[in-house]
């Protein structure tokens, strides 16, 4: 039988063509994995117990924010600690999960981050914040990975503590740009933010589409607006064939820029996006197949919801452990903080059969050996030094594969099936090595 490492061997490239790797292996694997995660988990300010045999980790997340808020993040944390201990602890040990709410600000995300140092938290796993510059020090300085953050902002791709399981906006900006590439567009509107961050994106969706000579429009958008009507129609511009749009919005604003897009009545204008700005609910939302976003082009990290890799999760998700909460298999919030589990989840497995205590020196010394790390839900993950992104300013964004869906019949669903490679875009080369 092919393991799930060999199922994810590169294989060999043809000059002009993307790398793939394929899903169905790993969802087949995923299904074998045992569901180790979901229960006991103590929100807010709890403490470490000074048990030593418990395992103390940390998740965060904005609440009551707007439409930063990412509940389903901690929610699910929560519920893992409690799956884990219904099932006897993690080797032994009894997984104690505390949650923190950074309520979208530098301040808060810093006040996190402490408590997490306070409670001696071995690691900080599948969180939610954009003020890196903020908690990333903290944690720098107790020695505290963070595993599986989910990317929003540079000290996630850059510290030496930080393990991200996926490639950020920078990989889902530059996939969407080549799906866009290979559904024959001749001209690519960029609706993005008015930010820093923003004019980032441009240069990712840039490299991507240069190769192909596709000429690149630039839509600033405010964050938050009720109204997007002019943002549409500098996008969609004359209607003319070829012509396609993409967002990289947050959730909320981009229903309400597919409201104004819908009032624009565009016949021509294809539609895309990437994961987080568009996702399951987002397309029931707005109409599913009879909506905008039938037939639209997303780019997202990880498989569609609806594959049998998210079993495990799903499990943990229908459990008693949730407690009472909802929480959305499709947000990608939730999916990144399920993987940050499963990444620890296996690292604890590496030590304990090593002989070895799990501790945040252990954790880092582990990931940071360039052993491969394989949960069956990305392609292996990889911090050694040779895996790493060759960039001052994104180093460890090791995983730059991303997957490529379709809205067909109302459901997101794979367009073709394996990852995408988008490595020489983030990277500035000019075509796929």
């Amino acid at each position: 039988m092919t393991s799930r490492r060999d199922s994810f061997r590169a294989r060999p490239v043809i000059a002009g063509r993307r790398r793939r790797r394929p899903i169905a292996a790993a969802a087949t694997a995923a299904v074998l994995l045992p569901t180790l995660f979901s229960a006991s988990a103590c929100g807010g300010s709890a403490g470490a117990s000074g048990n030593t045999d418990e395992l103390t980790v940390m998740t965060w997340a904005p609440s009551g924010t707007g439409s930063a808020d990412r509940p389903g993040m901690t929610s699910l944390a929560e519920s893992i600690g409690r799956d884990v201990n219904v099932k006897g602890g993690l080797n032994g040990h009894r997984l104690h999960v505390i949650t923190c709410n950074e309520h979208n600000t530098a301040d808060g995300a810093k006040a996190c981050a402490q408590q997490a140092v306070d409670a001696k938290a071995v690691a900080v796993l599948g969180s939610y914040s954009q003020w890196g510059d903020a908690f990333m020090p903290v944690l720098e300085r107790a020695g505290i990975p963070l595993i599986g953050g989910y990317g929003l902002s540079q000290p996630e791709f850059s510290s030496p503590l930080s393990y991200p399981v996926d490639g950020g906006m920078p990989a889902l900006i530059a996939g969407s740009g080549r799906q866009l590439v290979d559904a024959g567009c001749k001209a690519v509107a960029l609706i993005r933010p008015d930010t820093p961050a923003g004019d980032n994106l441009l240069g990712y969706l840039g490299n991507a589409l240069k190769p192909a000579g596709i000429k690149l429009l630039d839509v600033k958008a405010p964050e938050q607006s009720s109204d997007y009507t002019q943002v549409a129609r500098k996008a969609i511009g004359r209607d003319e064939p070829g012509n396609c749009l993409t967002s990289a919005l947050a959730a909320e604003p981009t229903n309400n820029l597919l409201d104004a897009y819908r009032r624009q009545n565009a016949r021509n204008t294809r539609i895309a996006s990437v994961i987080g700005s568009v996702q399951q609910s987002v397309v029931d939302s707005t109409g599913g197949d009879s909506g905008p976003l039938a037939g639209a082009f997303v780019t997202s990290w990880y498989p569609p919801e609806s594959a049998k890799t998210w079993d495990g999760l799903r499990a943990v998700v229908r459990s008693q452990a949730t407690d009472g909460h909802s929480i959305d298999v499709s947000d990608p919030g939730v999916q990144t903080t399920w993987v940050a589990y499963e990444v620890f989840r296996v690292v604890a497995d590496k030590l304990s059969a090593a002989g070895k205590t799990v501790t945040a020196k252990t954790i880092d010394a582990l990931l940071d050996s360039g052993e491969g790390i394989d949960v069956g839900l990305t392609p292996p993950l990889n911090w050694g030094t040779t895996n790493m992104l060759p960039s001052t300013e994104s180093p460890r964004l090791v995983n730059t594969w991303v997957t490529y869906q379709v809205v067909k019949g109302g459901r997101l669903t794979l367009q073709q099936p394996g990852f995408v490679d988008v490595r020489w875009v983030l990277t500035g080369a000019r075509s796929p090595s």
